[in-house]
């Protein structure tokens, strides 16, 4: 799947904007099972019409998370398992990690995640509608982390006011990154948004919300730091 868009400068130039990096994965056995038995209670097919997310989840007063590029889903399983009052909008390109989720929300027994199998930015341009999230997540994103590899990097800043567009005033945008010089850049483009507002002075300390990963477990035990960025929609 190579999903893009494109975002129209002045100058008449393109910037092509993803979600993710292409990448080979094998599905398990289990993961087969998971997609052909959860696909249909919880996938959504990507449409270029407005997703009414009350109806997505059957249920109107709960708070709209989205999720961008879950990877594994074991982060957004737990977070849905710890947040039941939240419903969660996993979007993911990769087939294997799609299974791995349905999985994971049949073993928890999760009814408050559904999931898009596309790229996350022409979900927000043509699914959600604006003003229609309370949070957006992106945890541990494909860092391209030297300066020359800038145009790749989702945080940019027409991505940022995409984001801001679909956010609910007081509703959130959390980054996290293992990445310094990612989680500089992150810092910069999000301090540079007008529309939106630091929670803390720089980085924040790790919502509670949000759990180790293994990966990040063995990380920060060889000393290795990890970057929480949580701003507010004002």
């Amino acid at each position: 799947m190579r999903a893009m868009i494109e975002f129209e400068h002045s100058e008449q130039q393109h910037r092509r904007i993803r979600s993710f990096v292409l990448r080979q994965g094998r599905l398990t056995k289990g993961q087969e099972r998971a997609l052909e038995t959860g696909w249909p209670k919880f996938g959504v097919d990507y449409a270029e019409k407005l997703l009414d997310l009350n109806e997505t989840f059957w249920r109107k007063d709960s708070k709209k998370i989205l999720e961008i590029g879950f990877g594994m889903g074991d982060a957004t399983a737990k977070i849905a398992q710890t947040l039941p009052d939240c419903d969660f909008l996993a979007v993911e390109v990769h087939t294997p990690g799609v299974g791995s989720l349905l999985k994971l929300i049949e073993e928890f027994a999760l009814t408050n995640i559904r999931i898009i199998q596309h790229d996350a930015v022409e979900v927000l341009q043509n699914m959600l509608p604006d003003a229609s999230l309370d949070g957006v997540h992106i945890f541990f994103p494909d860092p391209w982390h030297k300066k020359r590899h800038h145009k790749r990097r989702l945080i940019q800043a027409e991505f940022v006011k995409l984001l801001c567009q679909k956010l609910k005033q007081g509703g959130y945008i959390h980054v996290a990154t293992d990445w310094q010089e990612y989680a500089e850049w992150v810092l910069e483009v999000l301090n540079a948004e007008p529309q939106l507002e630091n929670t803390a002075q720089d980085y924040a300390e790790k919502p509670s919300y949000r759990p180790l990963t293994k990966f990040e477990n063995r990380g920060l035990k060889l000393g290795h730091g990890v970057w929480d960025l949580v701003f507010v929609r004002r």
